[in-house]
């Protein structure tokens, strides 16, 4: 269920709110082999299938990073801002990767919102991110991001 929000006060009312959860989203052998063209990185573990049955994960897995840039499609099932002239991605502050993405596994994004803060023009906000992996028992990536909105 994505939350709306319209404004910086109804920002500030986001404090401290869980998000809940995206939808599932599958990561294809496709997806991996079109980030390493982006990226350059190439590895074996993330671009040969077969290799990678050999490898300490039995199976080709996502790069790391890959992983991180789906939290922009995914939060934005989870977040709509309106009423604001312009938001950006400030940074990151912790970001860990538990546990690899298979290829062929799905994922979804869970967010909870932590302190939103003001700062001159409109405010800053830290989402605490979890990657769940379908059916995994550690999370594949947990990031805190920080997001200014300005009004």
């Amino acid at each position: 269920m994505t939350t709306t929000v319209n404004g910086i006060d109804e920002i500030k009312a986001l404090a401290g709110s869980d998000l809940g959860a995206s939808d599932w989203m599958e990561i294809t052998q496709e997806r991996v082999n079109t980030f390493a063209d982006a990226t350059g990185d190439h590895q074996w573990i993330h671009v040969d299938p077969e290799k990678a049955k050999d490898g300490p994960f039995g199976t080709a897995i996502a790069h790391g990073y890959l992983t991180l840039s789906l939290i922009i499609p995914l939060f934005n099932e989870l977040l709509v801002i309106d009423g604001v002239s312009m938001g950006v991605n400030y940074g990151l502050d912790k970001v860990r990767f538990p546990a690899p993405v298979p290829v062929g596994s799905k994922i979804r994004l869970v967010g909870k919102v932590g302190d939103v803060d003001d700062v001159p023009g409109g405010v800053q906000m830290r989402v605490t991110f979890t990657v769940e992996v379908e059916g995994g028992s550690k999370p594949a990536c947990i990031a805190e991001a920080i997001y200014r909105q300005y009004a």
